[in-house]
Order: C-alpha cells, then structure tokens, then sequence
C-alpha cells in the first residue's frame, strides 16, 4: 500500500508531502490543475523514462520518495532479496528516484542504488496505473493465463512438476541415444580397454603406495653399505662396544683409588649405555629398510605400468579404477542395445502421458473458469454504459513446441464493443474512458486476483455521468475493500464515495505558477462537490445536492 508521496521540483510542484490511508481515495480539481503532473511524479518511483522536462524551470533536479507499506512475503520483497537488497522487518519501503535537469537519473531503494529497470520490475506488484495510455496490468496477455488461473482457483503446481519430469525423460533418452551411437563407434576401443583395465585391477591410492615402498626399498639399497661398516665397528669380540666394555671392567677395579678415576668410570657406564642403544637403533634400521630385489624390481614394474596406463588413457592414475567402471559400462550399455532405449522410450512415453492427462484437465478447468468470468464481467459492463460491449476470455490449444509447465493454453481476454464488431484484444479499444471502465468491470469480476496492493485508475469517468458515474464509485468502493485505490476523477458521484479526498489547484504569486495538492475536510470537501456540480458558480442548490450525494455514499 502507498502510504506517502514527497515531491521536489517537479514541473509546477515545488515542495508536496502526502500521506495516504487504505480505501478509496479521490484527487479533484479544474482542469489543467496539474493531475497528470502528480501522476508523472509517482511514475517516476515506478520505473518510468526520466525525462529533464520533469524538472521545475530554474532548480538543478527533481526529486519524488514513495513509502509503501508491504508485508514480508509481498513479491516486492522477494524480488529485492533476490538482488541482494536487505530491509529491515516492518522497515517501510522507500523508493527515490532523482531526475537532474541535465538528462541524468538515480533511483534508489531505501538508501540502496537501484536501477531503473529493477523499479519497473517491482511497480508490477506495487501499483497498477490505469489510464488512457495504459500498457501493463490487465491489457498484457501475458498475464491473462494467471489471473483466469487465480479466479478459477485452478492449481497448476503437480502440472509444473509432471512438465519437468517429462523434460528430463526426453533429455534421458536423447542422451542415451547419443551415447549408444558414439559408443557403438567405439566398440573395438572399448572392449580392448576394459580387458585391458580388467586385467591390470588398478586401485585408487596405488601410485601413491607403491611409489613410497619403492623409495624406502631404494633408500635401504643405498644405505646398507654404511650400516653394515658401522655395525661392524660396534659389533664383535673386537668391535668398539666390547673395547668400552673392558675398559670399564679393568677401571671398575681402581676407580677407588681417585675421585677422578670414579667420575671416569661413570663416564664409561654412560657410554656403554649409549652404545647398547645405538646399537639396537642400527638393528632396528637395518630391519626396516631391509629390502628384496626381487620385491624391488615388481613394485618398480607395477609403478611405471601403471603410470603408463594412466597417460594412455589421458587420466590421472587414482582415476584409472572409475574409468575402468565407467568404460565397463558404456559396453553394458552397447551390449543391452535396443532394451535400454526401449526402457527410456517406455519411460518417456508415461511421462509424456501424464502431463497430457493432467494439461487437459487445467484445460477443462480454465474453459468452466472463462465461461464463470464471462458472465461476471458481463454483469458489470451494462452499469458502466458498455452494454453494447462482449466480453469472453480466449483459451486455446497451443502447438507442442508451446507447452510448457503451465500448460497448453493460451488465455487472452477479448471484447468487443459494437454489435457485430469482431472480439479483438484488450489494447484495441479506442476510447481512453471505456477501457478504463472496462477494466474496473474486469477487476471487481476477478476480485482483485493477483493484481497490485495499490491501483491508480485516471479519469475512469471520462464522458459519462450520471448513472453511470454513480456505478463507477460504487465499483470503486467495493474494489478497495480488497485494495488501496486512488482515483483522479471529475465526477461528484465518484468523489463523494471516496474515504479521502484531495483537491489539487494552481496558484499565482503574480511570478511563478505553483501546483499544490491538499487533503479537504468534510466542509471543504462538500463545497468542492458541490463545485464540480454546478461549474464555476457555486449554488445553495449545488450545495444541498453535494450533501446528498455525500450521505447516499
């Protein structure tokens, strides 16, 4: 919901604060006041083209803040998550858009930059704008098929998912096929190369394996020699640990004799010790890099065949056992043959048949919902003075290459406004004031499905009176039971329904014309009405008539 206009320099407006309220809400004033100018102001939040002449003569930019107050599943709030923009929970949404006096523009979305495209794209869920010059909303047929499906309750979601698995079975298959035709190709490699993977059995982590036992095994090889020389020198009646042995024996028999012949002989205790460990460490060395030559030269072979498959096959070697398992199953699939692609075929076939299934009942569906808002729309044209008009919503049979997660429909909603007159589209209509019409009688049918929190409908009232007036505002009124609705109108009989009510009037200081707009109390309010009753003059018959039609709303 709009909840707040401020506007900067815009053409005859020089500074604006509106606030506004749910329900309906009417903006009056003579002609040439400045609605359209207001109007083109709001444009501006919504995406529209920035254009220089906006800007109030002699001030170097124009600047227009809407505040709208939206719940936190709007789509709105959706679409700004999704471009990385974060609000804060219960934060209003606050969209500025700067038009400078040289051509550029900025917008921005509560303090972040935005471009004017992502505007466009959240005005489709914030406020609809209907006028004569209307291009979005309800006159775009890309929308129909959505708002027929929302009125007729019609849920589409198990006909999506029906959709997607028939695509996948079609891409299943195609694939199969592809792969079976170039596998066939390549029948002789592949037979060739998964007996001779077979027969080798790589493992994943074998390079890595046999690599670190071959180096140990080479390590010991180059070492042996000098742990052999050095255990020689340890070992033995003559080798060095015996020598220190005896030396420590034939001391320990005069250590007595001095204090330095005791701390010597501790001494050679210590080197004893040292040297038993030492020796034990040698043999312990010897042990694990014992090596086999024989063992050897098998890890070696093993080590660069497997290297040299793996370069064969332009693979690392860990990868040699999946690729084996995926070579050995591309032949399975060679040998199964026709079976498998009869499976996918079969496969295809089902899937295919229930999205048939299901498309046609949706299809059933949305022919009982357009005859159900045929009739309603019906209803609503002959109060509206369009009884001349007919309306039907179109739903036909797309070709194949058309069908899609929605369905095989597609829905337009047609009218025609003369007896004997082809039906034609929406956008057709030559009268700015019957499509308006024609789309309040459309809106109140659907009951507001799927359309935006807050409607703008321009001079809906455009050359009818009356009667006829009088339907509009009471359509209107029922219409923003459901959503805000703002209408710029020159009919008494609408404004009177009206919750709010702003009159805008230009004024004169003898050297510049302003533009302002102003909310009217219940006394201002009846002599506007009355105003637009009687013209420039107003009458006490004016007056008592306004009142009327006052208390009637």
């Amino acid at each position: 919901m709009l909840t707040a206009l401020a506007i900067r320099d815009v053409v005859l407006i020089e500074a604006l604060d509106l606030d506004f309220d749910p329900g309906l809400g009417a903006l009056t004033g003579e002609t040439g006041a400045g609605k359209s100018i207001l109007l083109d102001a709001l444009g501006l939040t919504l995406g529209a083209r920035a254009d220089s002449g906006l800007v109030r003569r002699g001030v170097q930019q124009a600047v227009v803040t809407a505040s709208f107050d939206v719940p936190a599943d709007h789509p709105a709030m959706l679409l700004l998550a999704e471009n990385g923009l974060q609000m804060e929970p219960g934060e209003p949404l606050m969209i500025r858009r700067v038009v400078k006096a040289d051509g550029g523009s900025r917008a921005s979305v509560n303090d972040q930059p935005v471009s004017a495209t992502l505007l466009r794209e959240l005005a489709a869920g914030l406020v609809e704008i209907h006028g004569q010059h209307d291009d979005r909303g309800l006159l775009n047929p890309r929308g129909h098929r959505a708002l027929l499906d929302a009125f007729g309750r019609i849920g589409v979601g198990a006909l999506a998912e029906a959709h997607r698995a028939w695509r996948l079975a079609e891409d299943a298959l195609a694939s199969a096929r592809v792969e079976l035709e170039t596998a066939a190709r390549d029948r002789e490699f592949l037979e060739h190369a998964v007996a001779e993977l077979g027969a080798f059995a790589p493992e994943p982590g074998e390079e890595a394996s046999l690599a670190e036992e071959r180096a140990e095994m080479q390590k010991g090889a180059r070492l042996a020699g000098d742990l052999d020389a050095v255990t020689q020198h340890l070992e033995g009646s003559e080798g060095g640990l015996a020598q220190l042995r005896q030396a420590a024996r034939r001391l320990d028999r005069i250590a007595g004799e001095h204090p330095l012949l005791t701390d010597a002989l501790a001494a050679l205790d210590r080197a004893v010790i040292e040297a038993g460990e030492a020796e034990e460490q040698l043999a312990a060395a010897l042990s694990a890099m014992a090596f086999d030559p024989a063992r050897l030269d098998v890890v070696e072979r093993r080590l660069f065949d497997l290297r040299a498959l793996a370069r064969k096959h332009r693979v690392e070697p860990d990868a040699l056992a999946a690729l084996a398992a995926d070579l050995a199953a591309r032949l399975a699939r060679i040998e199964a043959g026709d079976q498998g692609i009869a499976a996918l075929e079969s496969a295809l076939a089902s899937a295919r048949a229930t999205y048939e299934v299901l498309a046609e009942k949706i299809s059933v569906e949305r022919a009982e919902a357009a005859g159900r808002l045929d009739a309603a729309v019906a209803a609503e044209l002959a109060p509206l003075k369009l009884d001349a008009a007919r309306f039907r919503t179109l739903v036909e049979r797309q070709p194949e290459s058309q069908w899609g997660p929605g369905g095989r429909d597609r829905v337009e909603f047609e009218i025609s406004t003369n007896p004997g007159a082809p039906f034609a589209p929406l956008m057709k209509i030559a009268s700015g004031g019957e499509l308006s019409r024609f789309i309040l009688a459309l809106k109140v049918a659907l009951a507001e499905e799927g359309g935006a929190t807050t409607m703008i409908f321009d001079e809906i009232d455009r050359g009818v009176g009356g009667a006829v007036a009088s339907a509009i505002g009471e359509r209107l009124s029922r219409l923003a039971a459901k959503a805000q609705i703002l209408v710029v109108t020159h009919s008494p009989q609408v404004a009177a329904r009206a919750d709010a009510h702003w009159l805008i009037a230009k004024s004169h200081d003898g050297l510049v014309t302003r533009t302002g707009v102003r909310p009217l109390d219940a006394g201002e309010r009846r002599e506007e009405i009355a105003r637009m009753l009687s013209g420039a003059e107003v009458t006490d018959e004016a007056r008592a008539q306004a009142a009327r039609l006052l208390e009637v709303a």
